[in-house]
Parts: C-alpha cells; structure tokens; sequence
C-alpha cells in the first residue's frame, strides 16, 4: 500500500503543468533530474540550476517576499556588467542583486532513500541539504549549497553603488557560477555511483585495485572523485543504524 502511495504521488508530479517563471527544467541539470527520476523511489519536486537575478523590491516594506517584486533581470549562466546596469536602470523602489545556487528537491520513497542521498550531497560539498518529513508521510531531500550573494544597489530608484563596486559584484557572482557548476557536476558523478546497482559498484572496485598505484598516485582523475564518493556510501550503508547528522526535521 505504502508503493501504491509513492507511485501516486509520483505520477502526480511528474504528470502535472510546470508553473515556474521558466516553465521548464534548467539545461544544466535536466540530466540530473531526468536520472532522480527514472528511480522508483525517487522524483523530484522543483529545481534551479543556479541563478543570478536583480529584483526590484517595494520600499520601506519589512517583508522582502517574491511576490511583492519585480524581476528586472535573471540568468542561469555567468552574467554580463550591461545586463546589470540596463535591469538596474528600469528600478524604481529597492533593487537587490543575488546569486542563487543550485537547489533540489526530492521526494523518496521511505527515510534510508532520503539519508542516501543526503550522504550524496554533504560529499558533493553541498552542505546546506537536509531532510523533512511531513505529516502525511511525504520524505523530502532537500539538496542546498551555502555560497550565496545578496547586495542591496538602491533605494528608491536611486543607485547606492558605484561602478567599480558594481563590477567587483558581477565578478563576485560570476566565481560563484563557476563553483556552482563544478558542485553540480560533482554530485551528479556521486550520486550515479550511489544509484547504480550493487553488482557495478563492486565491478568498478575490482577494476580500480587492479590499478598500479603509482598511476592512481600520479593525478586524481574523476574517477578517483566518484570512487571517494561510492566508498562514503557504502559507509552510509554499512552504518545505517548510526546517527544521521542531518537536518531532520518532523513537521506536525
């Protein structure tokens, strides 16, 4: 019955309208999520590849919420100073400039699927992640990175900055883009060597100590980062029954 649950839930999600801005999964993780979701205990909610946005906020109002701004601009790449500087001259309340990273949701099908790939994550160096578990069952994994950016450019309509502080921004958010891209590809090669059946991951391990050492000691490949990653996960495995350190919150 619990099976029937998840695969009804699943279908619902999978099968329903995309309401986002977008209106379709980001480029640079469609791969990602089309891999989560070809998994029987797994499907993802929502995702963002990363983003850099300038909002346009009301002034003087506490609450900064995304409904109560205006988007004057938003990339899921590197961004350029010009695209700034024109989304920053249609501003006529609070403009703030933020970077975004990557961020997944993903519902599993019982709590050992969501720790899984929680253990995927923190090894990945996306340390933000943690799990929920709602109250009608719902187990999501929440996959997070810290490396944010948030900078206020104007008041009013009025720019606060100057050039050479705005182009030391974009800089700033482009360095981040690059890492985000890096930790995205990361946590892909992780989490396939976490999915993939048991009998391969044994297979790869066979093949890896045949190895000479002097080669694997010579220049850490990919293949070195994904076997640093399986072999996290077979700790996972073989210690389920310890503590997970993770965010593990009951939601009444």
């Amino acid at each position: 019955m619990e099976g029937d649950t998840f695969q009804q839930w699943k279908n619902q999600c999978l099968n329903k309208c995309d309401f986002s801005k977008k209106g379709s999964v980001d480029e640079d993780i469609s791969h990602i999520v089309s891999f989560i979701n070809s998994h029987d205990r797994y499907f993802t909610t929502s995702s963002c590849s990363g983003r850099i946005i300038l909002l346009d906020g009301v002034s003087d109002c506490p609450d900064v919420q995304k409904q109560n701004c205006s988007w004057l601009f938003v990339t899921h790449q590197k961004c350029q100073r010009e695209d700034v500087v024109t989304g920053l001259e249609k501003s006529v309340g609070d403009a703030t400039f933020k970077f975004e990273p990557f961020v997944l949701h993903i519902q599993c099908k019982q709590l050992e699927d969501a720790q899984l790939l929680h253990t995927v994550a923190i090894n990945s160096g996306l340390r933000n992640s943690g799990i929920t578990v709602g109250k009608k069952g719902k187990v999501i994994m929440a996959v997070r990175s810290t490396h944010c950016l948030e900078v206020p450019l104007s008041h009013r309509g009025n720019v606060l900055i100057t050039d050479q502080y705005l182009d030391f921004l974009v800089g700033v958010a482009n360095q981040k883009m690059e890492e985000n891209l890096k930790r995205i590809k990361r946590f892909y090669e992780c989490l396939q060597g976490a999915l993939q059946p048991q009998e391969q991951r044994c297979s790869l391990k066979e093949e890896a100590d045949k190895k000479p050492v002097y080669r694997r000691r010579r220049k850490r490949t990919q293949d070195d980062s994904v076997t640093d990653c399986c072999q996290s996960v077979k700790e996972h495995t073989e210690n389920s029954e310890e503590e997970i350190d993770c965010d593990l919150l009951f939601l009444s």
